[in-house]
C-alpha cells in the first residue's frame, strides 16, 4: 500500500519526499513537499486522497485518526516544516528563538485548538511527543513542540518543525503569523 502510493503520488505529480515505517502496528507516514505555502496543503490533501483510494484497492480502511490503537507507542501527527525569508537569513536561529518562538508560545493554546480532533490523546509527553498543554522547543529534541533541527542549530539558520498538529488536521496556522504581530 505504502509503495503504491508512492507511485500514485510520483505518478500525479505531487510532491512527496518520502515514506517510512512509524512505531505502532500498521502505521506510515509520508512527507510531502518541498513546497511553497498554500501549495504544500493542497499537495497534503490530493496525497490523503490517493492514499484512501489506494487502500480501497487494497480493501484496507486508511484512518487520519491521530491515536487509532491505544497503547504504548506514539500516535500520528501531521509535523509541519516550515522556514521563513528571518529564519534562512544570516542569523536566522537568533530570529528563531528571540522573536519566533515567544510569538508561537503566546499562541499555543490558539493553535492546539485547531490542530486536530483527539490531539490530546497523542500529546501525552510521552513516546516522543509534547504535553498538549505545555509549550516546549529544544534544538534536535523530539519531545517538544517545536524542534529545532540539528541542521537549523550548525548552520545558525534555517527551518522548525512544528510537532503538534495532529494527523486529522485541516487548518494549518490559521493564526497571524508572527510577522504580522
Amino acid at each position: 500500500i505504502t509503495e503504491a502510493h508512492l507511485r500514485a503520488c510520483i505518478t500525479s505529480g505531487l510532491k512527496i519526499a518520502g515514506i517510512n515505517a512509524e512505531s505502532a502496528p500498521s502505521q506510515w507516514e509520508f512527507q510531502v513537499g518541498i513546497a511553497e505555502g498554500i501549495e504544500a496543503g493542497d499537495h497534503l490533501w490530493l496525497a490523503r486522497y490517493l492514499l484512501t483510494r489506494v487502500g480501497e484497492d487494497h480493501n484496507v480502511d486508511i484512518t487520519f485518526v491521530p491515536k487509532p490503537i491505544t497503547g504504548n507507542w506514539a500516535g500520528s501527527g501531521c509535523h509541519i516544516n516550515f522556514s521563513t525569508e528571518e529564519t534562512r537569513a544570516e542569523n536566522g536561529l537568533e530570529y528563531i528563538l528571540q522573536e519566533f518562538l515567544p510569538k508561537l508560545e503566546e499562541a499555543h493554546c490558539e493553535h492546539i485548538e485547531v490542530y486536530g480532533e483527539d490531539n490530546a490523546k497523542r500529546l501525552t509527553g510521552r513516546n516522543e511527543t509534547a504535553l498538549i498543554s505545555v509549550f516546549s522547543f529544544a534544538e534536535g529534541h523530539r519531545g517538544t513542540s517545536i524542534r529545532i533541527p540539528l541542521m537549523t542549530q550548525e548552520a545558525n539558520s534555517g527551518y522548525l518543525e512544528d510537532r503538534r498538529p495532529a494527523s486529522n488536521i485541516c487548518l494549518l496556522y490559521t493564526s497571524p503569523s508572527p510577522r504580522d504581530s
